[in-house]
């Protein structure tokens, strides 16, 4: 298969893409823009700079406004293609010009052409500031997302923040719902990277997400919220954002790195929070491999074995710091030695403190009648302490089912559940209301038959009528 013959198959599936965009512009409708873009990304290996050139050429006409003209002949620069003009052409919409540039940000990142792909994206975003309605919406989000993806390549994430945040008020302003869902998970994952937590934590706390905005978006937002939340100590907020992170990213193999990043973060917060993962999450096929090192840690925590919670951190120390959960892992500590009490007030109704320092490695017996007695006020165990005779004493265990704790798990799973619905409710898709006209006008033509036929009723009373008049006249 030649060269010629690709890059006319791909003029010819471009076209049909604009196309799509074009029909979405006159009907006002984004589920084209959206089939648009679906159907260019999947072009994306296929783009070759001549094929997208002529594409800009024959949209690029005089009478295109002066920020599209300006764009077109930047795409054509900065994809070092000769500018040109076609005078047949007529006027290029912002939504067809920016698609066209689009494309030329997909090839530029692909080759690595990052100071050239950083320039386009400026051009692309003055383009974007000028024209602001409903259709450039699902085009803007890409264009902030990769160019904020250039930044990140070219390790100058920060120097894209201040133009992240201005977009961000003026997508506010002008209601682009899924532009402001994007740029919040940009700004987000910018904060996050420089590890910047309070200012990402006001970002949340002063700004709302979008209600209807895309699952992915969605997913990715829940993502940072949960990092941030277990940063600040917030453990119950974090599992939930977590949790809700998973549920809403598809599961399939191109979101696996996803949903792996997303486990390891939710696998600690269990940890923090005194549970135990179940080891059914170790065995999905797509996060076995990568949550190795963390079924390790769990096991360290449940059974509460200092020394080997401690070869375990020293082993994987890298990886941690990688994934950027080593400080999340350094809290865990003490939650070991809070297991391990939980599991030897068990075992023991009466057990010294000489035992309980050898069995926790601790470094003396003042550390563990310590430890002992702050477990004891944080509710860990039921136990008192004899301070002369240096011994714990365990309390008689009670029946669960007396305590308020099943009534709290049920509210919490009610909880859970009714939010599900609401959620489901809200993104279901509901017919538009031009069938409503439809209606009505159905309606209006039944009550004109039903007076029609009430007429010549009565016209065929009034004549049987006048018919018995003159049958008695005669």
């Amino acid at each position: 298969m030649n060269l010629h013959y690709l890059c006319v198959h791909l003029t010819v599936d471009l076209t049909r893409s604009i196309k799509f965009l074009q029909r979405g512009i006159a009907a006002a409708e984004t589920h084209y823009v959206y089939r648009a873009l679906r159907s260019a990304f999947a072009l994306r290996k296929r783009l070759q700079p001549d094929v997208v050139a002529e594409l800009v050429v024959a949209y690029s006409s005089s009478a295109n406004s002066q920020s599209v003209q300006s764009c077109l002949k930047s795409v054509l620069e900065y994809l070092q293609q000769s500018p040109a003009e076609n005078t047949a052409a007529g006027v290029c919409e912002p939504e067809v010009c920016l698609f066209l540039g689009l494309l030329a940000m997909l090839y530029l990142l692909d080759n690595t052409h990052l100071g050239r792909g950083v320039e386009l994206s400026n051009v692309l975003i003055s383009v974007i500031s000028t024209a602001q309605r409903r259709t450039l919406d699902p085009i803007s989000s890409r264009v902030f997302f990769y160019f904020s993806r250039f930044f990140e390549v070219a390790d100058r994430l920060s120097d894209a923040r201040p133009a992240l945040l201005s977009a961000l008020q003026a997508a506010t302003l002008a209601g682009m719902k899924e532009t402001k869902a994007m740029l919040l998970t940009l700004l987000l994952r910018n904060y996050l990277h420089y590890k910047l937590y309070d200012q990402a934590e006001r970002l949340t706390a002063k700004s709302s997400f979008p209600a209807d905005a895309p699952n992915n978006l969605l997913a990715r937002y829940l993502y940072y919220l949960g990092y941030i939340e277990a940063i600040q100590l917030n453990y119950s907020q974090a599992q939930t954002h977590l949790l809700e992170a998973t549920r809403k990213a598809p599961s399939n193999a191109a979101t696996a790195g996803f949903q792996q990043t997303v486990h390891k973060i939710y696998v600690i917060v269990e940890l923090l929070m005194g549970n135990i993962p179940e080891r059914s999450l170790f065995r999905v096929p797509t996060l076995k491999k990568p949550l190795l090192p963390y079924l390790e840690l769990a096991q360290a925590v449940r059974v509460g074995d200092l020394n080997k919670f401690q070869d375990v951190v020293s082993k994987y120390q890298d990886r941690f710091l990688k994934d950027s959960v080593l400080i999340l892992i350094q809290r865990l500590r003490h939650n070991v030695i809070k297991a391990g009490i939980r599991s030897i007030s068990t075992a023991y109704s009466r057990i010294s403190l000489r035992d309980i320092c050898l069995k926790l490695h601790l470094d003396s017996e003042e550390d563990a009648e310590y430890i002992v007695a702050k477990a004891i006020r944080d509710g860990v165990i039921d136990a008192t302490i004899d301070h002369e005779k240096g011994f714990v004493q365990s309390a008689d265990v009670h029946n669960v089912y007396e305590t308020s704790d099943p009534q709290y798990a049920f509210d919490k799973r009610i909880t859970f559940c009714l939010g599900m619905y609401n959620d489901s409710v809200k993104s279901m898709r509901y017919p538009g209301s031009d069938h409503r006209k439809e209606l009505a006008s159905a309606i209006e033509a039944i009550k004109r038959e039903r007076e029609l036929a009430q007429e010549l009723e009565n016209d065929d009373y009034d004549g049987d009528s006048d018919e018995d008049a003159m049958d008695e006249d005669l």
